[in-house]
C-alpha cells in the first residue's frame, strides 16, 4: 500500500463512509490537537492574552460553534464535507475563532474591551447558523423523548460527580471538567442504549464490546480525566498558569462540544 492509499484507507474512507475513527487517525489526529494546543497558547501568550474567566466566557459562543454546525450536518441541513463534519469542522471553527481573537486584537491589543467585542462577533456566528436552521426547519424531526431519558441519566450522573468531589481533591478542584464529560457521556449513554447511536471512537468501542453496555463511558471518562488533572495539579505546579489553564479549556471543550453534539443530533432526529 502505497502513501496515498494509506492516507486514503485510514483518514479519507472513514469520512466518506462515516466509519468512525480508527487507530491510526485517532493517534494522528491526537498528536495534532497536542501541538495545536502549544502553538496556540505560545500565540495568546505574544499577544499578551491571559487564559482566565475572561477569555473563557468569550470563547463559549465558538465553543458552541462546532457542535451546531456538527448536528446540523447530520439532519442534512448543512452539506456533509471535510469541512463539516469531525475533525475538519473544528478545524474550521477553530480558525474562525483564532482570526477573529486576531482581527480584534490588531485593533485594540490586550485591552479589557477585547473580551466582549471577541465574544460579541462570536454570537453573532452562532446566531447567522440558527438563522440556516430555523428556515430549514423542513428538514427537523424532532424527538424530545430523548429528554425523558437524558434529564434523569444526567442529574444521577452529575449527582455521583458532586459525591466523588466530596471525597477526591482533585475531582473538587476541577469539578466543571467532570461534570462536563460525565455530561458527555451521559449524552453517548442514552444515544445508544435507547436510540440505536453508535460510538465512533476506537477505545470506547472496544470498551463497550468487552464489558457489553455504553455505561462503561462513565468509568472511561473518569479514569482518564482524573490521573490527568492531578498531574496537572501536583506535577506541573510549578509551570505557566495559563498553560495549565489552557490545557483545561481544551479538555472542557473535548467533552462539551462531543456531548453538545450528540444532544442536539438526537434531539434534531439525526
Amino acid at each position: 500500500m502505497g502513501l496515498q492509499g494509506f492516507f486514503h484507507r485510514y483518514f479519507i474512507e472513514p469520512i466518506q463512509q462515516n466509519q468512525g475513527y480508527n487507530p491510526v487517525n485517532t493517534l494522528t489526529y491526537a498528536v495534532i490537537l497536542g501541538v495545536a494546543v502549544i502553538l496556540i497558547y505560545k500565540m495568546l501568550k505574544r499577544m499578551g492574552i491571559r487564559v482566565d474567566d475572561r477569555f473563557f466566557k468569550a470563547l463559549i459562543p465558538y465553543i458552541i460553534l462546532g457542535p451546531l454546525m456538527r448536528s446540523m450536518t447530520d439532519v442534512g441541513i448543512l452539506p456533509r464535507t471535510y469541512l463539516t463534519v469531525s475533525p475538519g469542522g473544528y478545524f474550521v471553527i477553530a480558525t474562525f475563532a483564532i482570526a477573529a481573537l486576531f482581527a480584534v486584537w490588531i485593533h485594540l491589543g490586550p485591552d479589557e474591551r477585547l473580551y466582549p467585542i471577541y465574544r460579541d462577533f462570536g454570537w453573532v456566528l452562532v446566531g447567522g447558523l440558527l438563522f440556516v436552521l430555523i428556515i430549514n426547519l423542513d428538514k427537523v424531526s424532532f424527538n424530545w423523548r430523548v429528554l425523558e431519558y437524558f434529564i434523569p441519566i444526567l442529574l444521577l450522573a452529575e449527582a455521583s460527580v458532586w459525591l466523588l468531589a466530596r471525597v477526591l481533591p482533585s475531582v473538587r478542584d476541577n469539578s466543571l471538567l467532570f461534570y462536563t464529560h460525565f455530561y458527555d457521556a451521559t449524552t453517548t449513554f442514552v444515544g445508544i442504549q435507547f436510540f440505536g447511536f453508535w460510538e465512533q471512537h476506537v477505545l470506547a468501542r472496544w470498551l463497550m464490546s468487552t464489558f457489553g453496555t455504553p455505561a462503561v463511558m462513565y468509568a472511561e471518562k473518569f479514569f482518564i480525566l482524573w490521573p490527568i488533572v492531578w498531574i496537572l495539579d501536583n506535577w506541573m505546579e510549578d509551570e505557566d498558569p495559563d498553560l495549565i489553564n489552557f490545557v483545561k479549556l481544551t479538555i472542557f471543550v473535548l467533552g462539551f462540544g462531543p456531548g453538545t453534539r450528540n444532544l442536539l443530533i438526537a434531539l434534531m432526529g439525526g
